[in-house]
């Protein structure tokens, strides 16, 4: 059945938005679905240059012909969704929204910063990670999207709507969140982890679809990977910043800072043990390899140093690159030929 699934292979940021904007537009996606909550941004860069960052909707909210849907798997901060649906000019027309989608309020918000997330683990505090502890706990007080009454227009059964489309053979895109790194379940990396699996069949079940139904399955990596600012965790060989820059020639030094909370990226090389992990749990069909513009201020797909990164990523993991991102525009990435 014609699902595709875009996971990180990483521990976030790889370009998975771009990605799946990109793979919804090349396969005349019908919906591009997102699940999660707004703890991680996604970028895509729009057709006027201008760099667009989602935390609740799918990137494909620049294509006009996608319809977009938030699974009940989806925490939804009412502020963060109404401000990027005016952005993105989306109306009830293209979204549809799970009445069992989760809402994030203050309180949970409140609730991760008392407890110390922020500076413990590395935490965004969006407020995510308590309302998955409230949803798990039965809390009555719990919000969902169908008590919101500004909502009502969105609100609809995504699952069985999701399913006609299938049955008729409509390709649906589902775009993943951060990376398998921080999955609680299977990244081996507790404490520092989020607060949901980051696995395809985690992303499957929050949308409520069948495995039977994914023919597709793209994990995104970067040649650089990074973790968020601050106390988050192991990172196998970091460095920084300045280091990449000088590496790559670049006239202009290098930096990157987390789409949500705005911090300075923590960098290191690339690291291939917890891509084969990811690859064992995730049983990818394809790989795409980003960030390869930072190996060189000139780099471009016949680089000598470009090619060279490319054939030793794929020998470390053991398995062929699909396609590899040269720049943050899906004009930017480019599909290896076999």
């Amino acid at each position: 059945m014609p699902v595709s699934i875009v996971v990180g292979g990483q521990y976030g940021s790889e370009g998975k938005g771009k990605v799946a904007h990109y793979l919804a537009r090349e396969k005349g996606a019908s919906v591009a679905i997102r699940c999660g909550g707004t703890n991680s941004g996604h970028t895509v860069i729009d057709e006027k240059g201008s760099a667009q960052i989602f935390q609740q909707l799918p990137t494909a909210a620049i294509l006009p012909g996608v319809k977009l849907a938030l699974s009940a798997g989806t925490y939804i901060d009412l502020e963060i969704l109404n401000n990027e649906l005016e952005r993105a000019c989306v109306d009830a027309d293209r979204l549809s929204i799970d009445p069992f989608a989760v809402i994030i309020t203050e309180h949970h918000k409140r609730i991760e910063k008392e407890t110390r997330l922020i500076d413990r683990i590395g935490s965004t505090g969006s407020g995510t990670g308590a309302a998955v502890i409230d949803r798990i706990q039965r809390d009555q007080d719990l919000k969902f999207a169908k008590d919101i009454p500004d909502l009502s227009g969105f609100i609809g059964d995504v699952g069985q709507d999701l399913r006609q489309r299938l049955q008729r053979g409509e390709r649906l895109i589902l775009e993943g969140t951060q990376g398998f790194g921080l999955s609680p379940l299977h990244s081996g990396m507790n404490p520092y982890v989020t607060s949901r699996d980051t696995t395809a069949a985690g992303f499957l079940s929050e949308v409520g679809l069948s495995p039977m139904d994914v023919d597709e399955i793209v994990m995104v990596i970067r040649a650089f990977p990074i973790r968020v600012g601050g106390a988050s965790g192991p990172l196998v060989d970091e460095i920084d910043w300045e280091t990449i820059s000088k590496e790559g020639s670049h006239s202009l030094p290098l930096k990157e800072f987390t789409s949500v909370t705005k911090k300075t990226r923590r960098v290191a090389r690339f690291d291939p043990v917890v891509v084969r992990r990811a690859i064992q749990v995730n049983r990818p069909t394809s790989i795409v390899l980003n960030h390869l513009d930072y190996i060189d201020k000139n780099a471009s797909f016949d680089h000598k140093a470009v090619q060279s990164f490319i054939k030793h990523v794929s020998k470390s993991i053991n398995f062929e690159i699909g396609y590899v991102g040269l720049g943050p525009s899906c004009s930017d990435c480019w599909r290896l030929k076999k």
